[in-house]
């Protein structure tokens, strides 16, 4: 098998629809995941997704990229799309600055409980709705050694184009399903052992430092959105709530910084690389 090289001269193949409207968030969130595709751009992380197991479907770029990226494609019977600039950017509504963009089949998330089956330290994000801190949390995650990150079901999708281009491809590294809503959610963390700490502003919070100084053996660390920060169910759902001790009245980080600050201070010790 070998890619098949498409010259395009216009937009009439009915594949090139998986990259209509990559500027329209809405439009590409509620089609992406319905259509079981992603967009992976740039070569890095074209191969990133690659070497994670993930089968394209198609690719569309200039000619002077395809050199970069024929070994990785080698394998694959699907279309390369090579279109000047110009049709690139009339195609997808922007300048593909990165070389290359790859329409990948999306693959099927694990359970809940297969995918905590070993893990101690995990991530739960609860409606964040920013791709860029999404993706951002992801680079923390598989940089500081969390093992798995869970999403809420309305968080934004890790595998969105920004998403994965700001996580540098470590979406693809980090193992991550989607939770259920909190009443089904809580009982199944509970019952495989997680204790739930929510980072959160409260009058009983206690510090990250306390519970750095011992925390439990499996921990699922909860961060919530942007704006409103936690959810009531979130809130209540946790076994404790704890804030980053900060200085000069500032009273809170951005969440994909606060996720960095709280994976450093309970990192586990370093053991081997389960995420490559």
């Amino acid at each position: 098998m070998s890619p098949r090289i498409v010259h395009l001269s216009d937009l009439t193949d009915p594949l090139l629809a998986d990259y209509t409207g990559l500027t329209d968030v809405a439009l590409r969130s509620s089609r992406e995941e319905s259509e079981g595709l992603y967009i992976a751009e740039s070569a890095k992380v074209i191969g990133r997704a690659i070497a994670a197991g993930h089968v394209p479907r198609s690719l569309v770029m200039e000619e002077k990229w395809y050199a970069g990226l024929e070994a990785v494609l080698e394998p694959f019977d699907v279309p390369v799309f090579i279109a000047p600039p110009a049709l690139v950017e009339e195609l997808t509504g922007f300048r593909v600055h990165r070389g290359a963009l790859a329409s990948m089949h999306r693959p099927t998330l694990p359970s809940v409980a297969d995918l905590l089956a070993d893990a101690r330290r995990v991530v739960v994000l609860e409606d964040i709705v920013d791709h860029t801190n999404v993706g951002a949390i992801f680079r923390s995650v598989a940089g500081l050694g969390a093992d798995a990150v869970l999403i809420s079901p309305r968080c934004a999708d890790p595998l969105y184009r920004r998403s994965v281009r700001v996580s540098m491809g470590t979406v693809f590294q980090v193992p991550w399903t989607r939770l259920p809503e909190w009443d089904e959610a809580v009982p199944l963390l509970h019952d495989l052992g997680f204790h739930l700490s929510a980072l959160a502003l409260a009058d009983d919070a206690i510090d990250l430092d306390t519970l750095a100084a011992d925390p439990p053996e499996r921990l699922a660390l909860i961060f919530g959105s942007e704006g409103d920060g936690l959810s009531r169910a979130a809130l209540d759902a946790a076994d404790s709530v704890v804030t980053i001790p900060m200085l000069h009245g500032v009273d809170s980080l951005n969440v994909a910084s606060a996720s960095a600050v709280a994976l450093y201070a309970l990192r586990l010790p370093r053991h081997s690389d389960t995420l490559a």
